[in-house]
């Protein structure tokens, strides 16, 4: 089963031509620069954009092929965007139980305390919609949305309006409602850090054209990955999160590539995540450093060594338990301390680098 769209645009100055086929499961986030087509391949999908000749498909449904069109609201699609729409009439509970009084009993298959505690959103019920932050409001929309029981949901930059700390609060929350609600998730955004916390696979696209579409892996693993042409290289680790520890500090995957994080209020002890960490912000050392105040220490080994790009090179490196760590340093640390394939030093990575 697959999402596949066919279509081409043309408005004024504007082409889209997209012919793609996505895996119905997972997070596929579409990626690119403002303008690039993102949105309008987005609203193709929903039925908001009706354009003459586009074929779209979900699995066995035929959703818009020459004269048949089938609407929005039959396609059974979640939508949430960058500014919310929720009802200022209704409370927090009245909100999240709109769209799910009006969908059928036997297509339920999400119930209010799941969504609630899934968003961390259950002491707000009571809330008017205007005593919420905004980003309680973004997380009611997302409540709201997964509580119609959608087949697809699509998320239009759903973080672009909220302010960095704000992003920052309900990126867990994403990421847990992605691994736990069980629905296909359409993610658009221009923004690399949700791209590698909240993705499985990416869509990237440029002046209206698909320019490829990969796993997440495969894209984080290319030195010269759209992801990286802002802030650098970055590497993304999955693993599990432990209790908090006395010193405040929280621990991260398996004992032989063991980090320390500060501690995350909103991601509770056993929950599977993903840690974005810069590449710049990784060193390499031939020994173990003891006496550093750099508390993560991990023993890698050196996969590759990219070449030399304004005065750095990236080396890549994979931990105990096979996972890519990108580290950057100058081509006079390569050289000084002998770098090369198959060497196994330290990366040293700063707790306040981790975001978790």
């Amino acid at each position: 089963m697959t999402l596949s769209v066919r279509a081409r645009l043309q408005r004024e100055a504007f082409t889209l031509d997209v012919d793609i086929e996505l895996p119905p499961v997972g997070v596929t986030s579409l990626f690119g620069r403002s303008g690039c087509g993102k949105t309008t391949l987005l609203r193709i999908i929903a039925g908001l954009e009706r354009v003459r000749g586009a074929e779209v498909r979900f699995g066995s449904q035929v959703w818009q092929q020459r004269r048949h069109f089938v609407p929005l609201h039959r396609r059974r699609i979640g939508l949430v965007f960058q500014e919310h729409s929720l009802l200022q009439h209704l409370s927090v509970r009245g909100n999240l139980l709109y769209g799910y009084k009006r969908t059928p009993k036997e297509l339920r298959r999400l119930h209010l305390r799941e969504a609630t505690d899934m968003l961390g959103i259950g002491e707000l019920l009571d809330r008017p919609i205007d005593h919420l932050s905004g980003g309680q409001r973004q997380r009611v929309s997302l409540g709201r949305a997964l509580l119609t029981s959608p087949q697809l949901l699509l998320l239009d930059e759903p973080m672009a309006a909220l302010d960095s700390q704000t992003k920052r609060e309900i990126m867990p929350f994403l990421s847990r409602m992605a691994s736990e609600a069980g629905v296909p998730i359409v993610l658009v955004t221009h923004a690399p850090d949700e791209v590698e916390r909240l993705a499985d696979r990416v869509v990237f696209m440029r002046d209206g054209r698909v320019e490829c579409s990969e796993p997440l892996r495969q894209a984080l693993a290319r030195p010269d990955s759209p992801l990286f042409a802002d802030d650098g290289a970055a590497s993304v680790l999955e693993g599990v999160l432990g209790p908090l520890n006395e010193h405040g500090l929280r621990p991260f995957g398996v004992e032989s590539a063991r980090l320390w994080l500060p501690n995350v209020d909103s991601v509770p002890s056993g929950q599977r995540l993903r840690v974005r960490i810069h590449a710049r912000d990784v060193s390499l050392a031939l020994d173990d450093p003891r006496r550093i105040s750099i508390q993560n220490h991990l023993r890698v080994t050196i996969e590759r060594i990219g070449s030399p790009r304004a005065g750095r090179s990236v080396v890549a490196t994979r931990t105990a338990d096979q996972q890519l760590l990108l580290a950057e340093v100058t081509p006079w640390a390569v050289e000084k301390l002998g770098l090369e394939p198959g060497m196994e030093p330290y990366a040293l990575i700063k707790s306040v680098a981790l975001m978790g």
